[in-house]
């Protein structure tokens, strides 16, 4: 078995560079995307909820298919919100601020269409905004979570 020698470098030579940011030294135009995407996250936690709520309430004919449907979606967007505030936090070495706003309350399936369809122009909006590419291939996995969704509500319900 060969053995590695590993020469250490003493620890005062070792120093790691000691970086502070805050919302008041990044640029405008990034405190704005800040914004949009602390709000943006904001927005799927609660359609989360809004999704869930909804699910619980369809009845009547194509009530199983929605219920199903409207499952995946509400079970998908706290990761998918997760994954976009962690990643974008960490690229940014910022933390998002979250401010409060109940849930969207959806009457009806024909409600979550358009409200996943509102969804689907906020990520279009903020992708066009991002800097970091790895958000923005996030933002196009809540697309797709979103695009199934709607083709399982409006064609197989």
């Amino acid at each position: 078995m060969l053995k590695r020698k590993v020469e250490e470098a003493p620890m005062s030579s070792m120093k790691k560079p000691v970086i502070k940011r805050t919302m008041n030294t990044r640029s405008p135009e990034m405190q704005q995307v800040d914004t949009l995407t602390g709000s943006f996250v904001k927005e799927l936690m609660n359609a989360a909820t809004s999704f869930h709520k909804l699910h619980l309430q369809v009845t009547g004919v194509g009530s199983y298919a929605q219920h199903k449907a409207l499952n995946e979606i509400y079970d998908a967007l706290p990761d998918l919100a997760d994954s976009i505030a962690e990643g974008y936090q960490g690229a940014c070495e910022v933390i998002l601020q979250y401010e409060d706003q109940s849930p969207m309350m959806l009457q009806n399936v024909d409600e979550a269409i358009e409200y996943l369809r509102e969804i689907k122009y906020q990520v279009d909006e903020l992708q066009a905004v991002m800097p970091h590419s790895e958000i923005v291939n996030l933002l196009d996995t809540v697309k797709d979570a979103i695009n199934s969704a709607k083709y399982k509500l409006i064609f197989l319900s």
